[in-house]
């Protein structure tokens, strides 16, 4: 993967990077009892180029969608380009030649035009003829402005790619309105302190799977971890671990983890912090089966928290003294995370989640 934030790689590029539709098919699979009689809300997706709106309007029966809406930015940079999902006309047009922000409302998805099948065609005929379903917006169809409010107060589930950027407010936003998500953003979104609190108390949780690569413009910049498929679209990938984030409960989430270790024959790879009551687990596969105490994991452990098995403490940075590191095996040195602790030389390790049994040993 490229040595680069993805985070400042959105910020850059306003924020531009599309989500392949088997990568949505594959996590939405994990929820699907969970979309039937909904309506399903996609308030970053300009529907002629989101393969979110795409996947949910091919869906909407196998589904038993409600309702679908999405609504897009105008300032979306490849609107009507190799993106597109329908390549039919313009909605409208501002005066400088901007495509205008618009929503869609779909309720229905039939076999419009009686070739025996229900696919892309007749969503594309139900856009173009059913004049109902596309409503042009007066803001610029931000997710933050009052049209896109209103839509959201309708939804029930809130599915998309935001702006990674704006990942704070977006998942404020959701909480401020009482929504169902499944969002996708970087994994380290977990130690921001607006965030962890929601994955504390079990208000959020990661979703099933990684996202390895985006769908980028044509015209973005050429960077290393890029390719191009037959047909010519672009994809990148990005230094950072892409997730996805949700509040819609699935089965994996309650899978026990398996716990091979024990701390009491070896409790020398089990160094205590020297200043927090809790003892280093540097790796999800070494957590003890035999230790009721407050264990220090790696953030990544959340792929795996089940949390009727754990309980999450808190998530910050603690320190384990050089005297006890440099015991251990596969010991690395990092002089920039070196601190001088009441006069002991420590080293900081990376975010740690704090984690404790549920049910005493």
């Amino acid at each position: 993967m490229a040595n680069r934030s993805l985070q400042a790689a959105k910020t850059n590029k306003n924020d531009e990077f599309y989500t392949k539709l088997e990568d949505i098919e594959a996590e939405v699979n994990n929820y699907k009892d969970s979309f039937k009689g909904k309506v399903v809300y996609c308030n970053c997706d300009d529907p002629y180029e989101s393969n979110f709106f795409k996947y949910f309007a091919l869906k909407f029966n196998k589904l038993g969608l409600k309702k679908l809406i999405a609504t897009g930015h105008y300032k979306s940079p490849i609107i009507y380009t190799q993106q597109d999902l329908f390549r039919f006309g313009t909605v409208d047009e501002s005066p400088t030649g901007t495509v205008r922000p618009y929503s869609v409302n779909i309720t229905e998805v039939k076999d419009y035009n009686g070739d025996g099948r229900i696919d892309i065609s007749d969503v594309e005929w139900l856009l173009k003829n059913k004049k109902y379903s596309i409503n042009l917006l007066s803001g610029d169809g931000d997710f933050r402005s009052e049209e896109s409010i209103e839509l959201l107060k309708e939804a029930d589930i809130v599915v998309t790619n935001p702006p990674f950027s704006l990942f704070r407010e977006y998942v404020a936003q959701l909480y401020e309105y009482g929504k169902k998500f499944l969002i996708i953003g970087n994994f380290n979104a977990v130690t921001y302190k607006e965030i962890f609190p929601l994955i504390k108390d079990n208000k959020m949780w990661l979703g099933n799977n990684f996202v390895k690569e985006f769908i980028i413009p044509e015209d973005a910049p050429e960077k290393s971890e890029q390719r191009k498929d037959s047909d010519g679209i672009r994809y990148q990938k990005f230094g950072n671990i892409i997730t996805w984030f949700t509040n819609l409960d699935y089965k994996k989430q309650h899978d026990t983890l398996y716990l091979g270790k024990s701390y009491k024959k070896n409790p020398q790879f089990y160094p205590k912090y020297y200043n927090y009551d809790a003892i280093e687990v540097s790796k999800v596969t070494e957590i003890p089966y035999d230790y009721d105490g407050v264990m220090g994991v790696p953030i990544t452990y959340l792929v795996k928290h089940n949390p009727d098995q754990f309980e999450i403490l808190s998530c910050h940075e603690p320190a384990l003294s050089l005297d006890v590191l440099k015991g251990k095996p596969n010991f690395k040195s990092y002089p920039s995370r070196q601190v001088n602790i009441d006069g002991v030389k420590c080293q900081k390790t990376y975010h740690r989640i704090f984690i404790k049994r549920k049910e005493v040993i």
